[in-house]
């Protein structure tokens, strides 16, 4: 099995700060159209008294994405239909004051936000850099999850718009010692919005000491349009012929395995609903899909990760990534005890995630590629979110209502 783990490899994507990246220079989309634009607005108050600002991206289609400076997260999508009818396709909150309240601090679903310094997790909550182990903060049982108590997600960031673009620029530094990581992390994320309908998040990072760094974004998505249906209609495509089986604590076990024959196999479009109660160990872990998918390697730049393909309003949403791994989490632990925008309570399955990743536990798996950062490196990283339509599809389910 380790002979094939060196077939799912890919190259880092940490350059030295002075060399040029050509792959990721020729695929970057292009900029938007100067009609595009970037509106700011009061977002709500955080308990110590900070004011939160909302950003929204509006092309010259109509279509828009909405930003807060908080914890980076993206609160909506607004993307149309076959039909030309534009709806929100994420889950989130109407202010600053429901992603910072108690109640959805403990749940932590991580709605739209940015998650580092580290996205998902990390065995044992500690790793080793050149000899010397680094203990983090345990935040999930003996773990250690989307970068501690207090994360990327759960922080202000300074944020500015892109002049010329409807993009906005976030910056933040994290401090040696924040979570239990070592070095000072210089972080900016760009949010970038395209007229053909592409949100482009692109990340760097810099550091002060070797530290690991894997971020990414944590948006859940129902392209229904309509938060009480579920997500089980929805057909899934993965670029990938292999996924890393976990223990019960889903934490990978250094396996890579391949999809073929078991429910984890997305290499066609695949209702999501039709696997995710599987009688597989794997599944059970979850329960249901929360795993990572090893991409099929393309030889570096910007490649397509996923698809998915929801049939009733032909949404269509293509993930493209530089990162080697994509995380696939269907929202089973959405339980209807929180409700969000326009007074919905997201049950069971109304939102799925596609987090584009290094994979889980990458600094204590040889085996993974490496996420390590050091000094006179920069940590680049960019993944696409593009929405499109497609015609109607006869065999479209008639009913996708959540049952929880």
């Amino acid at each position: 099995m380790r002979r094939s783990l060196l077939l799912f490899a890919l190259p880092l994507l940490f350059a030295c700060a002075d060399d040029a990246d050509p792959t990721m220079a020729d695929d970057t989309p292009a900029p938007t159209d100067p009609a595009s634009r970037v509106t700011s607005e009061p977002f709500g108050t955080l308990p110590d008294g900070t004011e939160a600002t909302l950003y929204t991206l509006t092309n010259a289609s109509g279509s828009s994405v909405s930003v807060t400076d908080y914890g980076g997260i993206v609160t909506s999508i607004v993307v149309p239909d076959r039909d030309g009818t534009l709806a929100d396709v994420t889950l989130g909150f109407d202010s600053v004051e429901d992603y910072a309240s108690e109640a959805y601090r403990n749940a932590l679903p991580y709605f739209g936000a940015i998650i580092g310094r580290y996205g998902n997790r990390i065995g044992g909550a500690q790793f080793e850099i050149d000899g010397e182990t680094y203990q983090l903060a345990a935040n999930n049982g003996p773990n250690h999850l989307h970068g501690g108590e207090t994360g990327f997600d759960g922080v202000m960031w300074d944020a500015e718009p892109v002049e010329g673009e409807a993009a906005v620029r976030l910056t933040r530094t994290s401090p040696d010692g924040e979570e239990g990581y070592p070095g000072n992390l210089d972080v900016a994320v760009t949010y970038t919005l395209t007229d053909d309908d592409r949100l482009v998040i692109d990340y760097e990072a810099t550091t002060d000491a070797p530290t690991v760094v894997n971020l990414t974004n944590h948006t859940y998505f129902n392209l229904t349009g309509d938060p009480t249906n579920t997500i089980l209609d929805h057909r899934l495509r993965i670029n990938s012929d292999a996924f890393t089986p976990v223990d019960a604590g889903l934490i990978p076990t250094g396996e890579v395995r391949p999809v073929e024959g078991t429910p984890f196999d997305f290499r066609e479009l695949t209702r999501i609903g039709d696997g995710i109660d599987a009688d597989d160990e794997q599944i059970g872990f979850g329960p249901g899909y929360d795993h990572n998918w090893m991409l099929r390697e393309t030889g570096g730049g910007l490649t397509e990760a996923a698809r998915v393909v929801e049939p009733t309003t032909g949404r269509v949403l293509v993930v493209e990534t530089t990162e080697p791994a994509i995380q696939f989490y269907a929202g089973n632990f959405l339980d209807g005890s929180i409700t969000g925008k326009g007074g919905v309570s997201y049950g069971r399955r109304t939102g799925f995630c596609l987090e584009t990743q290094h994979a889980p536990d990458s600094p204590n798996q040889p085996d993974f590629p490496s996420t390590v950062l050091r000094p006179g490196e920069t940590y680049r990283s960019q993944t696409v979110y593009g929405f499109e339509t497609q015609a109607a599809d006869a065999s479209a389910p008639a009913d996708t209502t959540a049952d929880a």
